[in-house]
C-alpha cells in the first residue's frame, strides 16, 4: 500500500510545481519582478507561502524557474517541427511560422523576455542551464542552413544567429508593441486575418533573405 502511494504523492507534487509555475508565469508577466507578490501567487493557487518556498526556495528562485521554463517551452516547440526532414526553403519558413505562431499564444514569455532585459539579464545569467537551453535552435538552423547551402539554394554570409534574431525580433514586435502600435495606426496585430498575413509576410521575408543571391 506504502508503495502505491508514493507514485501518487509524487504526481501530487509535480502538478502542485507545474500549478505553481504557471500561476507565477502569469502574475510575473503582470507585475514585474518587483511588483509580484508571493502572497497573491499563494492565493491563485490556494496553497501556502510555505509551500512555494519549500519548492523553489523564494521569489527570486521561483522568477528563475519561471524564466527557465518559459524558454524550455519555445526550445521544445522548436524540436517539434523535425526539419531535418524537410526541404531547407520549407524547414526555415516552418520554423519562422512556429516562432510565430509561439510567441502569438504565449504573451506572457514576451512580457517575461522584456522584463528580463529591463534587469540586464542578472536572473538570466543565474540559470545555469539556460544557455544549453538556447543550444538546439542554433543547432537546428545550422544543419538547415549548411543543406541549403549545399543545395545552392541559400546564400553563404549569413549564420543561424543572425537567422534567429530576425525572426525573433518580428515576432517579438508582434505581441510587445501590440498596445502602441496599434493604437497609433489603427492596427490589431492580434485579429486574425492580420496574423494570417503577417505570419506569411515573415515566411516570405526570411526565404527571400536566404535565397537571394
Amino acid at each position: 500500500m506504502a508503495e502505491a502511494a508514493q507514485p501518487e504523492r509524487l504526481r501530487d507534487a509535480e502538478r502542485t510545481r507545474a500549478d505553481l509555475l504557471r500561476v507565477a508565469t502569469e502574475v510575473f508577466a503582470e507585475q514585474g519582478l518587483s511588483g509580484a507578490r508571493v502572497d497573491e501567487i499563494a492565493e491563485r493557487t490556494r496553497t501556502t507561502k510555505r509551500m512555494i518556498y519549500y519548492y523553489f526556495g523564494g521569489k527570486d528562485q521561483l522568477y528563475r524557474a519561471v524564466l527557465e521554463e518559459a524558454y524550455r517551452g519555445i526550445r521544445e516547440a522548436e524540436q517539434s517541427i523535425h526539419a531535418g526532414d524537410l526541404p531547407p526553403v520549407e524547414a526555415v519558413r516552418r520554423i519562422a511560422e512556429l516562432t510565430f505562431d509561439h510567441h502569438h499564444a504565449h504573451p506572457a514569455f514576451i512580457r517575461l523576455v522584456s522584463i528580463e532585459n529591463i534587469h540586464q539579464g542578472a536572473h538570466l545569467r543565474q540559470v545555469e542551464s539556460m544557455r544549453d537551453l538556447s543550444r538546439p535552435v542554433a543547432s537546428l538552423l545550422d544543419d538547415t542552413l549548411a543543406r541549403g547551402r549545399e543545395s545552392g539554394e541559400f546564400r553563404e554570409d549569413v549564420d543561424a544567429i543572425d537567422v534567429h534574431m530576425l525572426i525573433s525580433s518580428y515576432c517579438v514586435f508582434q505581441v510587445a508593441n501590440n498596445a502602441t502600435f496599434g493604437y497609433l495606426f489603427g492596427r490589431d496585430m492580434t485579429a486574425k486575418k492580420v496574423k494570417e498575413r503577417h505570419r506569411r509576410i515573415l515566411g516570405d521575408v526570411v526565404v527571400a533573405w536566404l535565397t537571394q543571391r
